[in-house]
């Protein structure tokens, strides 16, 4: 399989620079996958798992917020939060879906309501992923 240049920033740093294989990436419309020479698409991220298959191995990252945007020249993703699952721990993403939560029940209008529980659910998926991940591991 063919490898393609990408990049994953987020405002703290460069999270991820390299040669990869595949890319799939949470975005609003749905999960995509990149490979070499894909066409030209932009896609705003949802809350969720972006896969990184490169070098023979697999990387998984929780991301949140931002957007994507692939080309036959490589991918881009430019997200608010990319945190790699193996980083979150139990504790801390227990603390992030309790703080998404109050913020779900803080909304004083429907709209801002539907956004913080789209990110409510993400974290939600995302805990189940990882368990999964973890009994899959076992």
């Amino acid at each position: 399989m063919a490898n393609f240049p990408f990049e994953l920033v987020s405002p703290e740093k460069l999270v991820y620079a390299g040669a990869v294989s595949e890319v799939v990436v949470p975005g609003a419309e749905g999960e995509f996958g990149v490979l070499a020479g894909h066409a030209p698409f932009v896609s705003v991220l949802k809350p969720g798992v972006l896969t990184i298959k490169g070098e023979g191995k697999v990387q998984k990252l929780f991301v949140r917020g931002g957007f994507a945007e692939a080309n036959p020249q490589g991918l881009t993703v430019l997200a608010e939060t990319a945190v790699p699952l193996a980083d979150l721990s139990g504790g801390k993403l227990a603390q992030m879906i309790k703080d998404a939560q109050e913020d779900v029940e803080d909304a004083r209008d429907d709209a801002t309501r539907l956004k913080r529980q789209t990110v409510l659910d993400a974290l939600k998926t995302t805990a189940a992923a990882i368990e999964a991940d973890g009994r899959a591991a076992h």
